[in-house]
């Protein structure tokens, strides 16, 4: 048997038809215009720049320590409050961060040698 001539196929086949014509296809130039405003609009924003995206990075890695550390030694005076998870967890975060934080400048410096290798 032919699938094609199947009556619940040709159904399928009608439906998806209509669909698809229902679905208003927008003109590819129409599309490409509003990409190139869209470009043109965040180029306009200022963008932060890299400095400060490192420094906030920094930043929340050592309000992320100082919470661990906080934790860490509320625990160790035998706090009752604090849960050993917590101080784990705060722990982990902090390692983490400070490990995410690193392996970024470690490609920033790895980055700025290939430049200063380059010849001109």
């Amino acid at each position: 048997m032919n699938v094609s001539n199947r009556p619940d196929i040709q159904q399928l086949l009608v439906n998806m038809r209509d669909m698809r014509s229902q679905v208003q296809v927008p003109d590819i130039n129409h599309v490409a215009l509003d990409v190139k405003d869209s470009v043109t609009s965040v180029n306009q924003a200022q963008a932060p720049a890299f400095n400060e995206l490192f420094a906030q990075a920094i930043d929340s890695v050592n309000s992320l320590q100082h919470q661990s550390g906080a934790l860490s030694n509320a625990y160790a005076m035998g706090d009752e409050s604090v849960d050993i998870a917590d101080v784990m967890i705060a722990s982990e975060k902090a390692k983490i961060g400070f490990q995410a934080t690193l392996q970024v400048r470690n490609k920033v410096v790895e980055a700025y040698q290939e430049i200063m290798n380059m010849a001109i």
